[in-house]
């Protein structure tokens, strides 16, 4: 195959060789990135180039130093300037060796945010060594005929650290709504009144 045929080989190489470098699977990322797994293998042949906020979730999950994100936009060739969407800091610190190694890492800021709310009637959760991934679904039947089938809603990963404490919030939650809510729970009426 030709060059022309690969417009994106050296965003594709480089791709490869970070995911490699950091010994991930193409399932490992592609997954925590939230694309399929063809498509990944699409990105590092060099057929394909991934859209902006995909490779902003790349620069993210790897915590790619800051000149290191700025060449993979920079082979992306994209429209937009990374700096648009993420804070760079150029100017290492050279008289503090513990803040130059903070202002190398980037920091991803996305810039929408959907807020509506998405009720869900289901949840798949999948663990790996980063944490959960919790796939909240609504089950749907389209046709009387067929069984009823799950949906995906909303997908959100976490650390098992954050997990924990999503938990410890849910369970002040439900309490809180069990025996705080707008109703007030009385004893029973006892009928020696």
């Amino acid at each position: 195959m030709a060059r022309a045929d690969k417009p994106f080989v050296s965003l594709g190489k480089h791709l490869k060789t970070v995911r490699e470098q950091s010994r991930r699977s193409l399932s490992e990322v592609s997954g925590a990135i939230e694309i399929d797994e063809n498509q990944l293998k699409l990105y590092e042949a060099g057929l394909k180039r991934p859209d902006e906020d995909v490779m902003l979730l790349f620069i993210s999950y790897f915590n790619m130093p800051d000149q290191e994100a700025l060449h993979l936009w920079g082979l992306a060739n994209y429209d937009s300037d990374l700096t648009e969407h993420i804070e760079i800091n150029l100017n290492e610190n050279h008289d503090n060796p513990a803040m130059s190694g903070l202002m190398t890492k980037p920091m991803v800021m996305l810039l929408s945010m959907d807020v509506r709310t998405m009720y869900s009637d289901g949840i798949e959760i999948s663990w790996n060594e980063a944490g959960l991934t919790l796939n909240f679904t609504q089950t749907s039947n389209q046709s009387p005929k067929t069984k009823p089938q799950p949906l995906p809603v909303s997908k959100v990963g976490m650390s098992y650290n954050q997990a924990e404490k999503v938990l410890e919030c849910l369970q002040r939650a439900l309490l809180h709504a069990k025996y705080n809510g707008n109703t007030k729970l009385l004893p029973p009426k006892s009928s020696k009144s």
